[in-house]
């Protein structure tokens, strides 16, 4: 049997799928920046090309990169408006042009505390909209498997809207 990674090649991957990419990337930041994430993607493609099973199709690995890659800078970009906030006084100003909203900081702290998993599957839920069907494919676990994590979803934010 042939190893699924080897019948892939980076050039044909983003010529195929940089716009799925960049157009998943533009749900979570605007074009300069989504462009950033197309990159970082197929980066970490090249790094992880023979962790790729075919168990998925290749788009549906690369979506699941993606997400994850904009999750993760949109952590990294809080705990940066964290550290700003922390050290002010020593930038003057900085602090006026980063002031959340209680909301934000809300979401923001429930952001950090979530499991990948279940930010994973929120962002696919309410903000992509994809039904528990369509989430049970990306991850590779069942609808009740999803229904139980949005459940756990909903109760982790009523918990820290307490």
């Amino acid at each position: 049997m042939t190893d699924p990674a080897a019948t892939l090649d980076i050039e044909t991957l983003y010529r195929r799928y940089a716009g799925v990419v960049l157009r998943r990337a533009l749900r979570f930041y605007p074009r300069s920046e989504a462009e950033e994430v197309v990159h970082e993607v197929f980066l970490e493609v090249m790094q992880k090309m023979d962790t790729f099973r075919a168990e998925s199709s290749a788009s549906t690995w690369l979506w699941r990169i993606t997400t994850n890659r904009c999750l993760n800078r949109l952590r990294d970009a809080g705990r940066r408006r964290e550290l700003l906030a922390e050290h002010h006084d020593a930038v003057p100003g900085v602090l006026a042009r980063h002031q959340d909203t209680e909301a934000q900081a809300l979401l923001a702290q429930l952001w950090r505390s979530l499991d990948p998993e279940l930010l994973r599957i929120g962002v696919y839920a309410y903000v992509d909209g994809l039904s528990q069907d369509e989430i049970a494919a990306l991850e590779g676990c069942s609808p009740r498997t999803v229904g139980n994590r949005l459940t756990a979803l909903a109760e982790a934010a009523k918990e820290a809207a307490r």
